[in-house]
């Protein structure tokens, strides 16, 4: 005999905000269900059935739904904003595009210049639209290393970019708006042509992530810290995590600075697991993170900082 699932009875919590919300429909997504009747004086007048499914694409796709749609309505727009921005060879597609820039190196200062980064199956290139300039521009045929490289900005925040090698020996760095996207898919369109023999430097960077996945965050906020849903990604250079709602990472942790991990078993976990993760970082205190298999996670980041197996 099985128990009958409980009903679900709406709460009210004050610290619930449209954000957490949205990041709710984003992740998981809802089904509504819903029969109204308008009636005046007793008499019904209107009649509304609904039936529907909230969520983000991400998880339409994931069950199947719209992806018809999705790929067509993906293509028309790529192939719409192409024409304004770059001029696409015959035969050319294009399989990303996102707001960042590319560091000049050239003359006595670094700067940075913003743009628009598109990566085709053909080149990657930083395309500024007004006035429009290709800033920089690369043929896919020529880069031989892909590699994600946080650096500290002028404020103190860590930002991870995009480090590119070229047949030339010559390293261009890239940022980008999400810049563990454009490495993995710029990786995908070279592969088999990457190679760490092109660096100037030995490799320290794992080309794929040590661990990867659906990961919580206990993010400090003014009000009280919040557990947070969204993509964790370990690399042999850093840990980061992402909402979904972020246009970038909201935590980075150079893995040089990982200075402890334990599980805790008695800690209350969004996960369901009933562990918590409690990464000790050099300089940045205690960070708290979640996993539906904590275990796995807690490995990897012993790993990646060199240090003794978890407890």
């Amino acid at each position: 005999m099985t128990a009958e699932a409980s009903p679900l009875h709406p709460t009210r919590d004050p610290r619930v905000t449209l954000d957490d919300l949205v990041e709710v429909l984003l992740n998981k997504g809802a089904v509504l269900h819903l029969d109204l009747i308008v009636a005046v004086s007793d008499v019904p007048l209107i009649g509304v059935s609904l039936r529907a499914a909230v969520a983000g694409m991400e998880t339409m796709l994931e069950y199947g739904m719209m992806r018809n749609w999705d790929e067509a309505t993906r293509a028309w727009a790529e192939r719409s904003t192409a024409r304004r921005s770059i001029d696409l060879r015959d035969g050319e597609r294009v399989i990303s595009r996102m707001s960042g820039g590319h560091l000049l190196t050239e003359g006595p200062s670094r700067t940075w210049r913003p743009g628009t980064v598109w990566l085709t199956d053909r080149r990657l290139a930083v395309v500024r639209d007004e006035p429009r300039e290709v800033l920089w521009e690369s043929e896919l045929g020529v880069v031989r290393g892909v590699r994600l490289a946080p650096e500290t900005t002028v404020g103190g925040e860590e930002r991870l970019r995009v480090r590119v090698a070229l047949a030339d020996g010559t390293e261009e760095l890239l940022s980008a708006q999400d810049p563990e996207r454009l490495h993995d898919r710029l990786t995908d369109a070279c592969a088999g042509r990457l190679d760490d023999a092109f660096w100037h430097t030995s490799p320290t960077v794992e080309e794929r992530p040590l661990a990867e996945g659906r990961l919580w965050f206990h993010e400090p906020r003014r009000s009280g810290p919040l557990w947070r849903c969204g993509q964790g990604r370990l690399t042999g250079e850093a840990l980061t995590w992402k909402s979904p709602m972020d246009s970038r990472p909201a935590l980075v942790v150079p893995t040089a600075e990982i200075a402890d991990v334990r599980r805790a078993a008695n800690g209350t976990s969004p996960a369901g697991d009933g562990e918590v993760l409690v990464l000790r970082a050099t300089g940045r205190g205690e960070v708290l993170l979640a996993a539906g298999d904590s275990v796995p996670w807690a490995q990897a980041l012993t790993t990646a900082g060199s240090l003794p197996p978890a407890a």
